[in-house]
């Protein structure tokens, strides 16, 4: 437990946001408790105390912290209150005075917005918008229609707001492809969604190396809007029952964007019941391939769809646990999660 609890201190200090819902740390000498990240100054470790859940600390008799509230969602208040105003009103052309009216600043929502999405709130505000009317104009709308409804004016600051969010003209845009992402708050931290109507195309932690890369794959045969679709409130529910431990298996219809090859492999990775785990030589085995390691390790990897395709129950031949895109820390707590080590 002292080596895991210096691993705990150093995450504090770094803010790795892999240890969100890993651990919380009870402040003696202040009597709060906190999630890693918290922003306020770290104690000495000899003043802190470490639990798994926030349930522990508040029966040793820690009150919550004010500044990282760990009994709410992972996601900022600033942040959550300006996706509930946008959803609110998702029509809405906002400007910096509206934020003002919310009682937050501009400049912490714009900053806090381009850590999270990697847009300041206006820009998704105006993603959010475009996406509106492109449903619009995909529904039958004429391109005027559309233009006020999204509260422009002007044709021409309608065509460039719609073209630098869509990639296209509106008139062009009838059979656009549309995806719609979302961050969704779990357990283990953020995780971004990002799906069509019919199936979810992306489920990633939104801290894992690499996922512009792979929002950029899915951006080249698709315009991506913030928004919800059906398959993003079926996983987001079923996410809530797996971390529970109540569901071992997943329903949401998926699109496997993948060669042949990779596809085989991910089936095999669902195919590994809950609670057990693979080497990547078995799993090259099970698709016929028993040579191939390295290639069935990089389609491991490719894996577009953490948890759901089980890609963190593959594990190296000596036991220890190889690679994980959502980091180790959270790899090793979800195979315990699965095996019943964690309630």
């Amino acid at each position: 437990m002292i080596t895991t609890h210096h691993e705990y201190y150093q995450a504090m200090l770094d803010k790795n946001s892999e240890y969100e819902g890993i651990f919380y740390v009870g402040v003696k000498t202040t009597g709060v408790f906190c999630r890693p990240g918290c922003p306020v100054r770290k104690p000495k470790f000899e003043n802190c105390e470490f639990f798994e859940t926030a349930a522990q600390a508040l029966l040793a008799g820690y009150r919550p912290c004010k500044r990282c509230h760990p009994l709410s969602s992972h996601l900022p208040e600033t942040i959550q209150q300006l996706l509930n105003a946008v959803e609110a009103q998702p029509d809405k052309k906002w400007h910096s005075e509206d934020v003002r009216a919310l009682h937050i600043d501009p400049s912490t929502a714009r900053r806090q917005f381009k850590k999270r999405f990697g847009i300041t709130f206006i820009e998704y505000a105006r993603a959010r918008r475009m996406g509106l009317a492109l449903k619009e104009i995909q529904n039958g709308s004429s391109v005027i229609e559309a233009q006020v409804s999204a509260g422009y004016e002007s044709g021409s600051g309608f065509r460039d707001a719609f073209a630098s969010v869509m990639g296209t003209a509106p008139s062009a845009a009838e059979h656009q492809p549309v995806l719609e992402s979302a961050i969704i708050e779990t357990k283990l931290g953020s995780m971004l969604a990002i799906a069509s109507d019919d199936a979810l195309h992306l489920l990633e932690f939104a801290d894992r190396r690499g996922l512009e890369r792979a929002v950029e794959r899915l951006r080249k045969n698709a315009a991506i809007v913030p928004g919800r679709s059906g398959p993003i409130d079926q996983i987001e529910a079923e996410l809530q029952a797996y971390f529970a431990g109540k569901l071992a298996a997943f329903t949401t219809p998926v699109a496997l964007n993948g060669t042949d090859f990779q596809q085989k492999v991910w089936q095999a990775l669902c195919d590994i019941p809950c609670g057990e785990t693979r080497s990547y030589a078995e799993l090259a085995a099970e698709v016929g391939k028993p040579s191939a390691v390295r290639a069935v390790a990089q389609a491991n990897g490719a894996n577009q769809l953490a948890i759901i395709i089980p890609c963190h129950r593959v594990i190296n031949a000596d036991g220890k646990l190889g690679g994980y895109g959502g980091g180790l820390v959270r790899k090793k707590w979800l195979i315990e999660h699965e095996q019943g080590r964690h309630s």
